[in-house]
């Protein structure tokens, strides 16, 4: 065994300006593993209910997997804090250069843990298993590009000015922009911390070669892996407007008569490369614009395009590279667009908008990240702020603060359904039951569909903590990556890896319910009850009687109770009742058609 498994994390403390070394529970590794799980752990344990999310209380937690950087695919590192958009916990995910070397940096530590709030803009620099506390004020208000461009030795995640401007969907970037751990506004309380970024100047883990050789041809001959390397995720906008789930014209329609402009064949006659062109997984096409070089992911089509009625690829792909260098969600902010279109011709603004434009588009974008015009400032909040303030609550789909994202599930219920339950607001990739039942695949029963959203929930709760590419999900569904754990050291199977994804999934709905939430914040958005403007005369907007019933099937199935809320016994079969603390409501009950279920995987608790 060439590597080993990180066993400590770092604590940087802006207000004390203190780094220090702390070990992680042993308990706490055997049971949630690195990433995701960790992190989860660590927010639960440390925040108070009703932390202010812009506090310098809240706490933010830069986390790698055991083995990020030696699994194939795209290293990857999470961005885990309380969201200032939603208020849930939030995990959001990154590539390129920064996890790689970020892990390399950090020795035998699996993440930083930032906390305080700095008096002026500070860099975390991470080097040797070690990190320093440096001023930054000479970058305030820098883009991303130009953020990174100051540490032309390192990697680099930073800020940009929608993060300093507290966008409460800010994010944090890398690479100059190509990116970013995107939804729920990360780089907002980056900002509240006076964080501008993150610069890590080691190398790449070594070790593990043998198994990357094994796994890579996996990941090649596997479906995801062959879709990848054909199409990234570019080729979403092609399938979700073919079967009529494609969010067009502020979610109006399921078709866009552009997307053929904006889909993958544009795509690649514009692409001047791939990301990782000797890769076994190539990563994205980067592509020119007028704002300069992007690389456009799946996303930024179907938001900025078919969401504004654009159907210049040219057009989208510059909008796509000012929010990048910006620091601001892309689907956010096309949504948020979108939202003021629809209020414009609503008569609830006094500013004219319209779908189709461009210029305008990108000018709200600009005042939306520095909160330059009342409109701006409000969106900048979310949708549901901007709502509040000027009406419209129901033109554009969201849950718990968050609008939904890539596939209009009016085409989908099931769809409804992961979205409604996502632990971080509307989400497509916590499960994404819409490529299944829009391509007609029966399901047997509401159980089956249930089933198939918390599987797919707990499948990727672990393999975040993991944390692997999405790519390789195909080619670790036999055991959950066990193998990979069994390389440096953690001996698992795979029932026990499915019950570490339940035990995060459920640790993490007991951090949102201590937190408030319950039934009602995972209700249908009112949006999605009025039929689609083009669904051919027939009415597909989803019945509220019918999601309740998918819900109610949902929560029996999770074994929680009738408001959303983990049962004492379902507490008890994960391992979980000495982690809870008082503050959190746990209602008696069996929990007996819960999910996941093995004797003898709780292993006792982890109180720390």
């Amino acid at each position: 065994m060439s590597r080993q498994y990180p066993t400590r994390v770092l604590r940087a403390d802006l207000s004390s300006e203190t780094v220090t070394s702390e070990r992680i529970p042993e308990a706490w590794l055997e049971r949630y593993v690195g990433g995701k799980g960790i992190g989860a752990r660590f927010l639960y344990e440390e925040l108070e209910a009703g932390t202010d999310p812009l506090s310098a209380e809240n706490v933010l937690c830069f986390a790698v997997g055991p083995v990020t950087g030696s699994m194939p695919g795209e290293a990857k590192y999470a961005a885990i804090t309380k969201s200032p958009l939603t208020g849930t916990f939030l995990d959001s995910y990154s590539g390129g250069s920064f996890p790689e070397r970020f892990a390399g940096s950090l020795g035998d530590h699996l993440g930083i843990l930032v906390t305080g709030r700095a008096d002026e803009a500070v860099v975390l620099s991470v080097a040797d298993g070690s990190a320093t506390i440096e001023s930054a004020d000479e970058l305030r208000g820098a883009d991303a590009e130009a953020t990174c461009e100051a540490f032309p030795d390192a990697g680099v995640a930073c800020i940009g000015p929608a993060g300093e401007h507290q966008v409460q969907y800010a994010t944090i970037a890398a690479d100059g922009g190509a990116h970013h751990a995107g939804r729920g506004g990360a780089g907002a309380v980056m900002g509240s911390k006076r964080l501008k970024a993150v610069v890590a100047r080691g190398e790449g883990p070594t070790g593990l070669e043998e198994i990357r050789e094994r796994y890579e041809r996996r990941v090649a001959e596997s479906e995801t892996g062959r879709w990848h390397a054909a199409s990234a995720t570019v080729e979403t906008i092609d399938f979700a407007d073919e079967v009529g789930v494609l969010p067009t014209r502020g979610w109006q329609d399921g078709r866009f008569d552009g997307a053929s402009e904006l889909g993958i064949e544009a795509v690649r006659e514009r692409a001047s490369e791939r990301e990782r062109d000797d890769d076994a997984v190539p990563g994205g096409f980067r592509v020119e614009s007028d704002a300069g070089e992007s690389v456009p992911r799946g996303a930024t089509p179907i938001v900025l395009g078919a969401g504004l009625g654009i159907d210049d690829f040219d057009a989208v792909a510059a909008l796509g590279a000012t929010c990048d260098r910006l620091g601001i969600d892309v689907i956010t902010a096309g949504n948020a667009v979108a939202w003021a279109v629809r209020a414009s011709q609503e008569g609830l603004l006094e500013r004219a908008l319209s779908f189709g434009d461009d210029e305008a588009a990108r000018e709200l974008i600009q005042q939306i990240a520095t909160r330059e015009t009342p409109l701006g400032d409000a969106l900048a909040d979310g949708i549901e702020a901007a709502a509040a303030a000027f009406g419209g609550e129901d033109l554009i789909p969201t849950v718990k603060g968050m609008d939904c994202s890539s596939y209009d599930p009016r085409g989908a219920e099931t769809m409804a359904l992961a979205y409604a339950t996502s632990d971080r607001g509307a989400c497509h990739r916590r499960a994404r039951p819409v490529e299944s039942e829009a391509l007609g695949r029966p399901w047997s029963s509401d159980r089956a569909r249930v089933a198939a959203v918390a599987g797919e929930q707990n499948r990727r709760a672990v393999l975040w903590s993991l944390i692997a590419d999405d790519v390789l999900e195909d080619a670790l569904t036999d055991d959950l990556g066990a193998e990979w754990l069994a390389a440096v050291g953690r001996e698992y199977d795979r029932s026990e890896l499915a019950t570490v994804g339940e035990r995060i999934w459920t640790l993490v709905r007991l951090f949102n319910v201590r937190e408030g939430f319950t039934r009602e914040n995972d209700a249908l958005p009112p949006a999605l009850l009025e039929p689609q403007a083009d669904a051919d005369g027939t009415d597909n907007g989803l019945d509220p009687e019918r999601f309740d019933a998918l819900l109610d099937a949902y929560y029996r199935y999770r074994g929680w109770d009738e408001a959303g809320r983990p049962t004492r016994e379902t507490v008890r079969r994960l391992g979980l009742e000495s982690v809870v603390d008082e503050e959190t409501p746990v209602p008696e009950g069996d929990g007996s058609t819960g999910g996941t279920r093995r004797p003898g995987a709780a292993r006792g608790g982890d109180r720390r």
